[in-house]
């Protein structure tokens, strides 16, 4: 059986260099009817698990470590035997939400994961944070890019850890790249594709982030 993706939107909250703002996160899950995993373990382990519906999950594959994307990883990773896996580069992240936890294995630039037959390649983009990563599909059209690129332009940069001419690069070698039907499922808010947002890489440079 060919692998779907199937989304999910959680609510919580994000907290960052003392501030704490209400979110909606949305959660992927990418497989058949049996084996899945999902990227993105946002706020609520109940929600995702009932998604889920029985079926195995065989990873918990982060974006980055802001808590609003790795909240309820831990819980999940417990109560399904699934790995968590997280670029090397956002483990100082991950320590500010979970300090008595680790993840189980490294996301590195250029891994593939296969899942119900589906290969996802990781691309590691930082700029928004250190380790982030988006995880391209390409049988399935898709990239899923957390929260390096969103409809509309790049992620946030204004905060500790990220920096903007980085997430420029990011998505300019990285993504821009990809065919331009590729479809963006983001972190938050609604999905893009690439060639929707490849004409504005002049336009964000000069505004700024």
């Amino acid at each position: 059986m060919t692998a779907r993706i199937e989304h999910l939107v959680t609510s919580g909250t994000f907290s960052l260099d003392g501030g704490t703002w209400d979110v909606d996160n949305n959660v992927w899950i990418v497989g058949d009817d049996e084996d899945a995993v999902v990227i993105d373990a946002a706020h609520d382990a109940d929600a995702i698990l009932a998604a889920l519906g029985g079926r195995r999950l065989r990873a918990i594959l982060c974006t980055h470590a802001h808590n609003d994307h790795i909240g309820a990883a831990p819980a999940l990773a417990s109560r399904t035997g699934a790995r968590i896996l997280l670029h090397a580069d956002d483990l100082p992240l991950w320590k500010q939400t979970h300090p008595d936890s680790a993840p189980d294995a490294p996301l590195a630039d250029g891994q593939v994961l296969t899942i119900a037959g589906t290969d996802l390649t990781v691309l590691h983009t930082p700029g928004h944070a250190p380790g982030a990563v988006c995880l391209y599909a390409p049988d399935l059209g898709t990239v899923f890019t957390g929260d390096t690129l969103f409809r509309g332009g790049p992620g946030a940069t204004g905060r500790s850890f990220s920096d903007f001419p980085t997430i420029i690069d990011s998505i300019r070698d990285r993504l821009l790249t990809l065919p331009p039907a590729t479809r963006v499922r983001t972190g938050h808010g609604d999905s893009t594709t690439i060639g929707e947002e490849a004409p504005h890489l002049a336009e964000w440079i000069a505004r700024g982030h």
